[in-house]
């Protein structure tokens, strides 16, 4: 096995497949890209038994072989080289050669045959959307998914495919996101499917705000992304995923119209004096004005105040600043509709002219 190909071409493609090579392997292949040249190119293939990436490239000087080589040390060694530079890589027996100018760099390598891909999928749906659109929903949603919480269902991102719709869903239990957007493509049946955590966090790092599109391919038990020269493979989560719709409150006909900007340094000020572990903070809300307050436990206060079109009277309600502050960078634009029902009762945050895009946040008791 044998190839030439200029660093930078190089590179890139090794960025995207080594973040999915886990550092601690319970088998010593999984710390190694597969690596496959044939008469079309390059082939590099990450995988931790449960994500798998697999970038294609050109490349010169070819000769068929496959092999595996250490993810970490080809990217480091690649990186470190300098710009501009032309990579030869070339298996002499159990060993590979990575050469460029005077540097040179021989690695082990592990047979190609212990490497555990993902042959085929049983695939039961394909959508085709743009690549910004995707990537602004994942953007606007991820943040919300649980990080490793006994209800394993909640770590990931549920993604829910209607006839015209294709929903982005996340919630850790305390707060939820959604964004959704129309798809052109005709759906035999409505889907729902939840992505793992760090299947979403790869495709949060591909993915570009670009004009091109990538396509979604639901099987069974994997998700397939297919995004130019880049295949991406995810194990689903074997679980049910939460009635969301039923956590987005009903009723909260109390709103309070702010400047997106203005509310977010607001929140940030008070959140300096907020309690460390609970993080709370108040929002009182009168006409024409939003209060923040904060408080701790060595009896220091921290209050800002808002402008706010609002026709409420007198309304308070506690909240974690930080979900408050998550939701509102998520969200964009110039104004945000906060949608408030009682003292007790979850706020309904999103864009005033729009509801393509919910952050639902649970209260706290203050």
């Amino acid at each position: 096995m044998r190839f030439s190909i200029q660093r930078e071409a190089f590179l890139k493609r090794l960025q995207h497949v080594v973040g999915v090579v886990e550092r601690r392997q319970t088998l010593p292949v999984l710390a190694n890209l597969l690596v496959v040249v044939d008469a079309n190119g390059v082939s590099l293939t990450g995988t931790d038994l449960e994500v798998e990436m697999i970038a294609r490239t050109e490349a010169d000087d070819l000769a068929a072989g496959e092999v595996t080589i250490p993810a970490r040390k080809l990217f480091d060694i690649c990186r470190a080289l300098p710009d501009g530079c032309r990579i030869k890589l070339e298996q002499n027996g159990e060993r590979v050669t990575v050469s460029a100018g005077r540097s040179r760099f021989t690695l082990a390598t592990l047979p190609a045959t212990e490497f555990p891909v993902i042959e085929s999928i049983d695939l039961v749906e394909r959508v085709s959307l743009p690549e910004a659109t995707l990537k602004e929903l994942m953007d606007r949603t991820g943040f919300a998914m649980a990080h490793q919480d006994v209800r394993y269902y909640l770590n990931g991102m549920l993604l829910d495919l209607r006839e015209h719709a294709l929903r982005c869903v996340a919630t850790d239990g305390h707060r939820l996101a959604l964004a959704e957007t129309r798809i052109e493509t005709k759906v035999a049946a409505p889907r729902q499917v939840i992505v793992p955590r760090k299947g979403v966090i790869e495709l949060q790092g591909l993915f570009e705000a670009g004009e091109g599109n990538v396509e979604l391919e639901f099987a069974r038990n994997h998700l397939r992304v297919r995004r130019g020269e880049v295949t991406f493979t995810s194990k689903l989560i074997d679980g049910r995923f939460p009635d969301y719709e039923a956590v987005i409150p009903i009723g909260a006909d109390k709103e309070v119209r702010v400047q997106r900007d203005d509310l977010r340094s607001a929140l940030q000020r008070a959140a300096i004096l907020s309690n460390e572990k609970y993080r709370g903070v108040k929002l009182e809300v009168g006409p024409n004005r939003l209060r923040i307050v904060a408080h701790n436990p060595e009896q220091e206060e921290a209050v800002e105040e808002v402008e706010a079109k609002t026709g409420v009277s007198e309304l308070s309600v506690g909240f974690n600043v930080n979900y408050l502050l998550d939701a509102l960078g998520a969200i964009g634009g110039e104004e945000v509709l906060l949608c408030l029902r009682d003292g007790q009762s979850s706020c309904l945050m999103r864009k005033p002219e729009a509801e393509d895009t919910r952050h639902v946040i649970m209260p706290l008791r203050l």
